[in-house]
């Protein structure tokens, strides 16, 4: 549950969201894509309210940590679903090569590896010419060559411009990418700003000592 929190997103960067569990990182993500509806606040998106406004979401894709599709679709029907759900241009040959599906797109869902599911996954949210791209936990599932991909995707991107907003429990992976850093706990802000303030406030050796740190002194540990 989320508390009273005031933040800005960098635009055309990429911003990771830390926390231990229930501190209310999906939420965050779920709130802004109005699946959750605060209780009260505003959250803006072009400086205009979403609230009770749908149409914002055009310019938004989304990387679940899980995603549920009928497990009875082919790949090629679940990727032809969406386009038509969304019809917009796309651009999902490309990823449909780097990630290797070519031979699984007539392959039911529910005969593919969680590996491959989550490339479809991936696919189905690189495939639009979307200004926000929001990831939770988007490392679940993938293998090492797939993680690569990936990380090479979202730097991508960052490069058009994009902004880019996810959550994770790998450091590393904040460490190699991220621009900024939003670390929750119990609901609220405890740090935002760039990695390496973060190290710099309370351990200047890794991210993921300083992250120790926070939290042992505030005895979550």
């Amino acid at each position: 549950m989320l508390k009273g929190i005031e933040l800005e997103i960098m635009p055309g960067k990429i911003t990771a969201i830390l926390g231990t569990n229930g501190s209310g990182k999906t939420t965050l993500i779920k709130s802004i894509l109005g699946m959750v509806i605060p209780d009260e606040g505003e959250i803006l998106i072009k400086q205009e309210c979403i609230k009770n406004q749908w149409n914002y979401r055009s310019e938004i894709s989304y990387l679940p940590q899980i995603a549920r599709f009928p497990e009875n679709l082919l790949a090629t029907e679940l990727i032809s679903m969406i386009k038509d759900l969304r019809n917009e241009s796309t651009d999902e040959n490309h990823l449909i090569k780097i990630f290797e599906l070519e031979e699984c797109l007539e392959k039911r869902l529910r005969n593919l590896s969680g590996v491959t599911r989550q490339k479809v996954n991936v696919v189905l949210s690189f495939m639009y010419d979307s200004p926000l791209i929001i990831m939770d936990e988007p490392t679940v599932g993938l293998d090492p060559v797939a993680l690569l991909h990936l990380k090479e995707l979202i730097r991508v991107e960052r490069a058009k411009g994009k902004t880019l907003l996810f959550t994770t429990h790998i450091i590393s992976l904040v460490e190699e990418l991220a621009d900024e850093i939003i670390f929750l706990l119990e609901g609220k802000i405890y740090f935002k700003g760039e990695p390496e303030e973060m190290k710099s406030k309370h351990d200047p050796t890794s991210l993921e000592k300083s992250i120790a740190m926070i939290l042992e002194k505030e005895n979550y540990v």
